[in-house]
């Protein structure tokens, strides 16, 4: 198996930009099924979410965690699942 995905990716990259990012969406698509809109729409819909978070972000209503204790809470877990 290992053997096709190794030729599969050398033809891949033989692939033009455009060819290779259709190629990408095809194999999303098999893996999360068709999107539910256009990717205008969802694109718009990640714009309303960013602005409502950078809306609640000056408003005070998001705690901030900074990004040492989010990372050591992480390595926390997967130090304990590797036990």
């Amino acid at each position: 198996m290992a053997m096709i995905l190794e030729e599969l990716e050398e033809q891949a990259l033989h692939l033009s930009p455009e060819e290779r990012a259709q190629l990408i969406h095809r194999l999303i698509v098999s893996l999360e099924g068709t999107p539910e809109d256009t990717p205008e729409a969802i694109a718009q819909a990640w714009d309303e979410e960013i602005a409502r978070r950078v809306a609640d972000i000056d408003a005070g209503r998001t705690q901030w965690i900074p990004a040492e204790e989010v990372f050591k809470e992480i390595d926390a877990l997967i130090a304990a699942r590797s036990r």
